[in-house]
């Protein structure tokens, strides 16, 4: 059956009138912002603390748009006769967003959870070399990472909270008996101090008044001959 000369048109006008009578959807933006959904791909913000310059991100990354350099330190030996350890320091950190293609693999290949996604998106450059990041700048990027939701009442307890809540009580219990000591060893206004034996008169120590040492009952006094 052949379509009926016109209905296409018919079609088009119909959909026409009715988005007409509907609200418009359209934002304008700049002067309204964006209602985003909270798992946002916007821009990579860096936890330094957390990185151990282990090299994961930028090798699994698929376009080679993560720059990190390190140098090793000595680390002391925490206890005496212990081994000397070395670690990595972080000196730089970078991320060229004129190449990133936003795909995630980075911070889900982070075992430290020192790469976050912030929904920013609102770091556009008219020179294409300031779409490099560098590690300062990515850690401002952290100050706009929304918070992870909220855990179910019935969840249990994540092992990174409860590692660091057992930190905090051992620290707080140092401190503690730390004060504790300290308030021992200090000596309490008008407490009688017990008099050393060596400083005590007629025992070897300071002589009596005088000026003479008193004569020892078991034998003749020093400077003095035996009987005649």
């Amino acid at each position: 059956m052949s379509p009926i000369p016109g209905s296409g048109l018919a079609k088009g006008l119909a959909v026409t009138l009715r988005t007409m009578t509907k609200k418009t959807v359209t934002a304008q933006y700049p002067d309204v912002q964006p209602e985003l959904p909270p798992r946002s791909r916007g821009v990579i913000g860096l936890f330094e603390e957390n990185c151990t310059v282990c090299m994961l991100c930028a090798r699994e990354c698929p376009d080679w748009c993560i720059y990190i350099d390190s140098h090793k330190e000595t680390v002391p030996a925490a206890v005496p006769g212990g081994r000397e350890r070395s670690r990595n320091v972080l000196d730089r950190f970078a991320i060229d967003f004129s190449l990133c293609m936003y795909c995630g693999i980075c911070i889900e290949v982070c075992p430290f959870d020192a790469l976050f996604w912030s929904p920013e998106f609102e770091y556009a450059e008219t020179d294409i070399r300031d779409l490099t990041h560098e590690r300062d700048k990515l850690r401002e990027w952290m100050w706009t990472v929304p918070a992870p939701p909220a855990l179910d009442p019935g969840a249990e307890e994540p092992k990174e909270m409860g590692a660091a809540r057992k930190t905090a009580e051992k620290l707080a219990a140092a401190e503690a008996d730390a004060s504790t000591q300290s308030d021992a060893a200090t000596p309490q206004p008008g407490a009688a101090t017990q008099p050393d034996a060596n400083t005590q008169p007629g025992a070897g120590g300071v002589p009596p008044a005088g000026g003479e040492r008193p004569a020892d009952d078991s034998g003749p006094a020093t400077g003095q001959g035996g009987p005649a």
